[in-house]
């Protein structure tokens, strides 16, 4: 019924601000088209602290990046001219396509006053025939998203279709993606066609045939099985799976079904041909030393940068 458990494992995006790296995984690069997850937090700083985990301009390509507060605010700024505080329940999609650059600053006077930041972080690679359009970002407000409850559930549908909901947000690819909180006792399901499926823990415990999962553990599900999970206490849940798109390559915050697209876009950020944000334009991420192999899937590659 389980085909693997991946444990989440301490990562470092700089400035000491640490998270969870759920993928990539050495032995499963992907789940569905969902090539990245990094959870951050919870972590409570004061404003000092705060400013220090800001994340410069970095470049992006060939995938979307999916921003999900559970808890505090982000500003987002992008080089297409984008400015947007992210909020709990919100989802914040940018599609790079051939190419975008953006930061992810910790600056909103409530975020500073409140010191509190809880966040989930994925990439989407994206199919072929749109790896190369022209980069968008889109944020879409709570009540755009459908919420299902019953007794002991409550659902939000972030990003495509599940259990007979869907929304506006804008995909590229058969995908499931929800925030899910189960009360104590409570049994829940995954939503059924599709080929890869998993759940990440993201508070308390679920029990799958007699075995406890907790905080930081992403279960991937075999495909044609209809799971239990059971909540051993208050627990939430993300849900997220979809339709695989083949292999891709993925080096630092590039992600593509060519190696060689890869080697174009290091020479594109190192030659300054992707744009900074307009409005955040005096610093950036400078590109890592490639002390690995040529980009590719299981390669020794320098870890993502970004929270997104």
């Amino acid at each position: 019924m389980l085909d693997s458990v991946i444990d989440a494992r301490p990562a470092s995006i700089g400035n000491g601000f640490n998270v969870r790296r759920i993928l990539p995984y050495r032995l499963r690069r992907m789940l569905g088209p969902f090539i990245f997850m990094d959870h951050a937090g919870p972590v409570s700083l004061g404003p000092g602290q705060l400013t220090n985990m800001d994340v410069l301009p970095h470049p992006h390509i060939g995938l979307s990046t999916v921003s999900y507060l559970f808890d505090g605010q982000v500003t987002h700024r992008d080089s297409l001219g984008v400015e947007q505080i992210i909020r709990p329940g919100e989802v914040n999609w940018m599609t790079a396509g051939r190419g975008i650059a953006h930061s992810e600053r910790f600056e909103d006077p409530a975020m500073l006053a409140n010191g509190t930041l809880e966040m989930i972080q994925t990439w989407v690679a994206l199919p072929e025939t749109v790896e190369e359009n022209a980069p968008t970002f889109d944020n879409y407000l709570p009540h755009e998203l459908p919420i299902f409850t019953d007794t002991g559930i409550w659902l939000r549908l972030i990003a495509g279709r599940a259990f007979g909901l869907q929304n506006d947000v804008k995909t590229h690819s058969p995908l499931y993606y929800a925030h899910v909180v189960l009360q104590a006792g409570t049994h829940f399901g995954l939503p059924q066609g599709y080929s890869e499926r998993g759940a990440y823990v993201a508070k308390g415990s679920v029990e799958v045939n007699g075995h406890t999962y907790g905080v930081g553990q992403l279960l991937v599900f075999t495909n044609g099985v209809d799971p239990v999970l059971k909540a051993n206490d208050i627990c939430t849940l993300l849900l997220l799976g979809g339709e695989p798109l083949g292999e891709r390559f993925i080096w630092w915050n590039f992600v593509s079904s060519r190696r060689e697209r890869i080697e174009q876009a290091k020479a594109d950020w190192q030659a300054g041909r992707i744009p900074l944000p307009p409005n955040d334009n005096t610093e950036f991420v400078a590109l890592p030393e490639d002390r690995s192999k040529p980009a590719g899937s299981g390669t020794g590659t320098p870890p993502p940068q970004p929270l997104s």
